[in-house]
């Protein structure tokens, strides 16, 4: 598929799930004059809108491919339900000051992780264009990449999306929203061993060798 034609569907579906998103966080804070009296939120909506018309280009998908772990389907909905929760529960609670880290430098340490995650997410999907699934899947053509950040670590997006979500927490002084980010360990190691399986059949020797050389997550530790 050509990245420049997009389908309306995809973008509806996008825009649909920023509305949500961001209508959570709206709605956590008050109502938009509350939210929108910030610049750090403000920066938020903007770095999101940023973030997702970039994705729409990148090739993702969620094509189930050649072959797929479907046992795996789950960790989506952990996800959304996590997603979800992180986008209302921290603005409520900076709106409450209940739970909350003191300061605007917190704040705009959160926007900027909030950004750098966002760009560590998506540079692995626009890497892999169509073999990027949301899906644990072979899609068809697939090919082991091991250069660039996949020379360092073998799951870069999922770190974006670790330190997206701390980055969004932080933004709102919120302690529980933190919490919330972590929690998204869960559900992301056992995605991380279901698509180790999946590559390990699929390119065995080489994907072995491939594993010895890199760290998962997080360079030096994990």
């Amino acid at each position: 598929m050509d990245r420049s034609m997009l389908s309306p569907r995809t973008v509806l579906v996008a825009v649909l799930g920023v509305l949500v998103y961001l209508g959570l966080a709206v709605l956590g804070w008050g109502g938009f004059a509350a939210f929108f009296a910030h610049p750090a939120r403000t920066a938020l909506v903007v770095i999101t809108v940023v973030l997702t018309a970039a994705g729409l280009f990148s090739g993702g998908n969620l094509s189930p491919g050649e072959r797929e772990d479907r046992g795996n389907r789950w960790v989506l909905a952990a996800f959304a339900v996590l997603g979800l929760l992180g986008a209302y529960v921290p603005a409520w609670t900076d709106r409450m000051g209940a739970w909350t880290l003191d300061g605007d430098t917190v704040r705009w340490l959160g926007v900027v992780l909030f950004a750098l995650g966002g760009v560590v997410r998506l540079w692995p999907v626009f890497v892999l264009g169509r073999r990027f699934s949301g899906l644990v899947a072979i899609q068809p053509g697939h090919t082991l990449v091991t250069t660039g950040i996949y020379g360092v670590i073998r799951h870069p997006s999922y770190l974006g999306l670790l330190v997206g979500a701390l980055g969004w927490a932080l933004a709102f002084r919120s302690a529980v929203g933190v919490m919330l980010a972590l929690l998204n360990l869960l559900p992301l190691l056992a995605r991380i061993r279901a698509e180790e399986r999946l590559l390990a059949h699929q390119f065995g020797a080489e994907y072995q060798a491939y594993r010895g050389r890199t760290w998962r997550l997080i360079p030096g530790l994990y």
